[in-house]
């Protein structure tokens, strides 16, 4: 069982909360934007399977996957968190 919420341990979830969203925040910059700045670098790349030079792919497709995966991840890694500090939403 998780401990029950004291001003300390809000102080914590908040700590680990911020961090996360940062984390988050940061790697959908670097996808959003940092990846496109070099897309004509990464059209050298060629995609092995599909043929498709890489910066295509990232603009067309590769940050929107990325996008998904980070909502999950996010909503995932929260969920620990809010366990963790006995904030969690029970079903």
């Amino acid at each position: 069982m998780a401990p029950a919420p004291s001003q300390s341990n809000t102080d914590e979830h908040w700590k680990k909360t911020t961090r996360l969203m940062f984390i988050h925040l940061g790697v959908w910059f670097f996808f959003g934007y940092v990846i496109h700045m070099f897309v004509n670098q990464l059209n050298a790349i060629k995609i092995p399977i599909l043929g498709f030079p890489l910066g295509f792919y990232m603009a067309a497709q590769g940050s929107l996957i990325v996008f998904v995966v980070m909502l999950f991840m996010f909503a995932r890694q929260q969920d620990k968190i809010d366990r963790e500090f006995g904030m969690a939403e029970d079903d």
